[in-house]
Formats: C-alpha cells, sequence, structure tokens
C-alpha cells in the first residue's frame, strides 16, 4: 500500500522524531457532532450504524471533515464480539447495552464456540476497507477492540453495571470458568485485531475499560494477563508482527510497567495519572497517549489553551508522545471545544523538540 500522508501518529507511536505531537480523541465520531445524530437518525438504531459499513464509514470520517486529527479510529462498537457469539446485544435508549442472554453459568461459558471475524462480523471488516479506501492515506486507521476483561463484564453483567456483582461473584467462587470465559475472548479478540489488520488498520488497540475496578492482584490475573496474550500473539502473526499496539486502562495508572512489559508499543494513561511521571517510569521505551481530563472541555477555550501547554510543557522534549483526553468524548461537548483542543496542539507543539529521547 503507499505510504500514508500524515504519519506523524505512527512515527509517535515508534518513537521517531516528529514536527508536532499527533492528536487524536477517544470517541472523536460521536453524538457530540450534529452530522453524527443524523447519521443515526437515517440508520434507525446504534446496530444498524454499526452494521452497515457505509455508514460506519460516514461517521468515523466526520470528525476528519471538522478537525485536524492525525488518526481516524474505525467507528464500531467493543461488544460486536459478544453479539457474534450470540448474546443478543440491543442498545436500549438512556440504558445502554443490553444482552438477551447473558452468561449465567458455567455450563453458558462452555457451550460458547469459536467465531470467524470474516464471516461473523464480516460488517466490521467490510467498515475497515471502505474507510481505508475513502481515507486515500491521509492519516492512518486504528482497529480496535475491547479487553477479555471488559468484554466479559458485560457479558456476564448483562450490560452495564455499578457494582460488577455478577462478574465478581463469578470470579471470586468460580475462577476456571472464568478463565475459561477469558481465554476464548482472548483468542478471538486475537483473530478480529488480525482480521482488522489484515483488512487495512495500521494501528490497533485495546481497551481495558473496566480493569481499574480489579486489585492489583486479580487485575494482573483477570486482565493483565489476557491482555498480555492478545499483544504476544498478535506479534506472532507474520502480518501483524509489526503493527503498533496500544493498550489502554482506565484506571491503571499504578501499573504501568506492568502494562508496557506486555510488549505493547503504546500506554494509553488517563487523566489520574501525571504524564511527566509516566514517560519516567516506562518512556524510554514505550509511547505514551493522552491525557487531559476530558471535563476541560466543558471550560472555555482559553482553559482548553492552557490545559493543553500545560501537558505539553510536563512531557517536554521526550519522544513518543500522542495527544489524546484521558477517556472519550462526552456526548454534551461543544464541537467548538474540541476544535479549540486540536488547534491548541497544533500551535503549540511544533516548538517542542520531539526527537529521540
Amino acid at each position: 500500500m503507499r505510504q500514508t500522508h500524515n504519519d506523524c501518529f505512527l512515527r509517535a507511536l515508534a518513537r521517531k522524531p516528529v514536527d508536532r505531537t499527533p492528536v487524536w480523541l477517544m470517541r472523536q465520531a460521536g453524538r457530540y457532532l450534529p452530522e453524527y445524530r443524523a447519521s443515526r437518525e437515517r440508520a434507525g438504531s446504534f446496530m444498524n450504524l454499526c452494521q452497515t459499513p457505509e455508514l460506519a464509514c460516514e461517521v468515523t470520517l466526520q470528525p476528519l471533515q471538522r478537525f485536524r486529527l492525525d488518526a481516524a479510529i474505525l467507528f464500531s462498537d467493543i461488544l460486536t464480539i459478544p453479539d457474534a457469539l450470540g448474546l443478543g446485544l440491543e442498545f436500549l435508549e438512556g440504558e445502554g447495552p443490553h444482552f438477551h442472554r447473558p452468561l449465567r453459568s458455567a455450563s453458558d461459558i462452555a457451550a460458547l464456540g469459536r467465531i470467524d471475524p470474516e464471516q461473523d462480523l464480516a460488517y466490521v471488516m467490510d467498515a475497515v476497507r471502505l474507510i481505508r479506501r475513502e481515507l486515500d492515506n491521509r492519516v492512518p486507521l486504528i482497529g480496535f477492540a475491547g479487553s477479555p476483561w471488559t468484554l466479559a463484564t458485560y457479558m456476564v453483567e448483562g450490560g452495564a453495571s455499578a457494582t460488577f456483582a455478577r462478574i465478581k461473584s463469578l470470579m471470586f467462587s468460580d475462577p476456571p470458568a472464568l478463565q475459561q470465559l477469558l481465554s476464548l475472548l482472548a483468542a478471538t479478540i486475537t483473530d478480529y485485531l488480525s482480521a482488522q489488520q489484515a483488512a487495512g488498520a495500521q494501528a490497533l488497540m485495546l481497551f481495558d475499560t473496566w480493569g481499574g475496578i480489579l486489585t492489583p492482584r486479580d487485575y494482573q490475573r483477570f486482565s493483565l494477563h489476557y491482555m498480555a496474550q492478545i499483544v504476544a500473539s498478535l506479534r506472532t502473526h507474520t502480518h501483524t508482527a509489526d503493527t503498533p499496539v496500544i493498550v489502554f486502562t482506565k484506571g491503571g495508572g499504578q501499573w504501568l510497567e506492568a502494562i508496557a512489559a506486555t510488549g505493547c508499543t503504546g500506554v494509553g494513561i488517563d487523566w489520574t495519572t501525571d504524564i511527566s511521571e509516566a514517560f519516567t517510569r516506562i518512556g524510554a521505551t514505550t509511547a505514551i497517549q493522552g491525557n487531559m481530563d476530558p471535563g476541560v472541555l466543558y471550560a472555555p477555550d482559553a482553559v482548553i489553551h492552557a490545559e493543553v501547554a500545560s501537558i505539553l510543557d510536563a512531557v517536554g522534549n521526550r519522544a513518543g508522545h500522542i495527544m489524546n483526553l484521558g477517556h472519550g468524548i462526552q456526548p454534551g461537548m461543544r464541537p467548538e471545544a474540541i476544535a479549540a483542543f486540536v488547534d491548541a496542539v497544533h500551535e503549540l507543539s511544533p516548538a517542542r523538540h520531539h526527537g529521540p529521547a
């Protein structure tokens, strides 16, 4: 394939010199954009939006038409895998995801089979191929999946949860059953990410949304262990061996060294971790993505500008920084605030040297 015209995101991931800090945003395609809401209305439902490649491509590209972003991320959902496994995913208005057939026993887990991403999630691969074609190498495309632990929480709870009572009950009362589920998910996610890369994704990201609810012992045992398996497996596949992989555990700042030790290319951090400290701990070998508090985007543009400057100052001249939020954009945020954030990175970062550490 032809070289990407704007490759500063990929260069920063490889800790190579860049002219400015690359920037993209988690949930950069979403309800905060009026054009997204129009596409969603045309689709009729969130699942139709995800499962129609032309519409998924359309909403993936929408933020790039507004903002000077350095990467596109596939528009999809982390719960496509559980849906393909037969759990019956539905998104309820005002309530979020709901599974009609959640996992309620060890026998439910044992009954799960392996899926073929090109067949069972063909709409995702078709979307990746279409997005790559429409991007025409302007910026790289990021593919993604949820972590095994995060997917397991939804599959066992049946949807979102405030207490995680069911998944933690399973974890403490029947660890082998949970480990069986996590092993299946790790293998499935590896296949899924590998298929996304084959379809055209140039970088891959693991979203471990709920790893931060675990104790250090249980994080290592039930979350990180399986993400490390995925990274290692991707490294052994010929076509994904050199594909950069970012691992993001929300609330995982205390485990940065362990996350970096998985062999991932980049570590995402949320706003509860000091970014200068993160670079001191792991920045000599691993790129770091983050980490402005998304709540700053509710503030006036001058505050957003100052916060971007503060993060760039904390990073200094160290290589391997990708500017992002510490979590995703919220539906009620102003598009103008996103523009202020992105424009501030473009304005302020060139003056900071981003050569080799």
